[in-house]
This record gives C-alpha cells, sequence and structure tokens, in this order.
C-alpha cells in the first residue's frame, strides 16, 4: 500500500507571530518555521503503518515556496520514503488551490491512502481533506482520533459531539488527523543524515495544470484587542456590584 501525506511550513507552534505594521499579513521575518503539528501526526501515523507491514512506501508532499524543502526534509528525516515538492513561489496557495494541486498529483502518482492534518494552524481553514475527497471521488475520515486497516478497508474513529463515531472506508480514501492520533516521534541523527540523501522531486502548478490565482483578497491582518488585567475584589458584595454595574452580566 502507497500512502501519501501532505506536510505543510508553518511558523512554529511556540512562536508568537505579529502583524505586520502596516496590515498586509503576518511578519514572518526571523521567525522559526516548521511542519504543521496535524501534519506531523499524519506523518508519524503513516510511519507507524509502515512499521506494522501495512504501509509500503510513504510519499511526503508539500505546496509551497523552496524554503518548503526543510519540511519535507523533516518529514523524510521521521521515515517518509521521497519527497515532492509543487513550487507555488511566494504565491499563497489557497485551500481549494491545495486540493486541486494534490488531486492532479494523485493522477500521476496514484496511492490507497491520503494523509492529510485536520487544519494547518496558520488559516485554521480546515477545508483541504475535504475538498481533495471530493474532487478524487473516494471516501473521507475525518478528524480521526484512531486508523486501523483490514483487509475490507480502513476503519477511523473520530469525536463527535456525543462522544465517538466510526466509520469504515473503502480504498483508496482521504483521512485527516486529530492530535489524539497519536504522539509523533523525534527524528533521530542518523535519520535526519539519512534524509539528506533521500529524493525530493519538484513539480510546478502549471506542469499539473492547475491555476493557483487567488480568489480572496486579504484587506488587513491586525492582531486581537488586548486583554484588560484582572480586578481582585475584597467580597462577594464588591463582585456582584462590579458584575451588575461595571460588567452588566448581570440584573
Amino acid at each position: 500500500m502507497k500512502v501519501m501525506v501532505a506536510v505543510k511550513r508553518v511558523a512554529d507552534a511556540y512562536v508568537k507571530v505579529r502583524a505586520k505594521s502596516d496590515g498586509s499579513g503576518p511578519d514572518l521575518g526571523n521567525v522559526k518555521m516548521s511542519i504543521n503539528p496535524f501534519c506531523e501526526i499524519g506523518v508519524e501515523e503513516a510511519v507507524r503503518l509502515k512499521e506494522r507491514g501495512v504501509a509500503e512506501e510513504i510519499i511526503a508532499v508539500s505546496v509551497g515556496s523552496t524554503a518548503s524543502q526543510e519540511q519535507l526534509r523533516a518529514a523524510l528525516a521521521l521515515g517518509a520514503d521521497r519527497g515532492i515538492l509543487i513550487n507555488s513561489g511566494e504565491q499563497v496557495v489557497e485551500p481549494l488551490g491545495v486540493a486541486r494541486l494534490l488531486h492532479r498529483l494523485l493522477e500521476r502518482e496514484p496511492c490507497d491512502l491520503v494523509l492529510l492534518g485536520k487544519q494547518s494552524i496558520d488559516g485554521d481553514n480546515n477545508q483541504v481533506g475535504q475538498m481533495l475527497a471530493a474532487l478524487w471521488g473516494r471516501p473521507q475520515g475525518t478528524f480521526a482520533s484512531e486508523l486501523s486497516i483490514d483487509e475490507s478497508g480502513v476503519q477511523v474513529t473520530r469525536e463527535v459531539d456525543g462522544g465517538l463515531q466510526t466509520v469504515a472506508l473503502r480504498l483508496p480514501a482521504v483521512v485527516t488527523t486529530d492530535l489524539r492520533l497519536n504522539e509523533p516521534r523525534y527524528a533521530s541523527l542518523p535519520n535526519i543524515m539519512k534524509a539528506k540523501r533521500k529524493e525530493i522531486v519538484e513539480h510546478s502548478p502549471d506542469e499539473l495544470g492547475v491555476d493557483i490565482s487567488a480568489q480572496m483578497e486579504v484587506l488587513k491582518v491586525e492582531p486581537p484587542p488586548q486583554r484588560q488585567a484582572g480586578v481582585r475584589v475584597e467580597s462577594v458584595d464588591e463582585l456582584v456590584d462590579k458584575l451588575r454595574n461595571e460588567a452588566k452580566v448581570i440584573t
């Protein structure tokens, strides 16, 4: 079984990102970049499938600039066999564009399972997996907290409002990963060195026949308003008075 894992380059989850002074977007200058945490969970799950003898090959795919090779190398160090970069330059590719690019790539690289993070921590769109499944015409299991594969297909356990739901999918299928699916491993030094020799093939959107022109214009990016400091009160009566007369949350 061949598994494709989508990997996105984002600002590190532990870095505080600020908006540019002109409000044109986030200021990513000199900001540490890493694999989107949900994508990293997808890589880990693919590696575990290979360790169990279920998967034979893992292909890590990223859509972005040449700098995204860094995240592909990280995925290769975690256990992916080869990488594919769809070089979009400095153009920000919207979710539908990413889904179309992955769909066209799947026509060239047929895979039995596609793993994606349920969302990226920069855009928080939660759209690419669902759009890809629709374009590809394949079943999807979203927000996977548990995944198992047998002769009949793949079973995905997902969290819903009422508890847990398990869906059975026929392969090929698309699965998006949630935080509780696994805990990604750290890449060892020998694997980091081996990753430098693994293959990364580069394609362009034009080569795949996909128009990645933006359909949405970002007018302004600004930080959220700063929260005011809390106030210490001396008694319950004072608390009630402030809630009633200042916050006006009770009557």
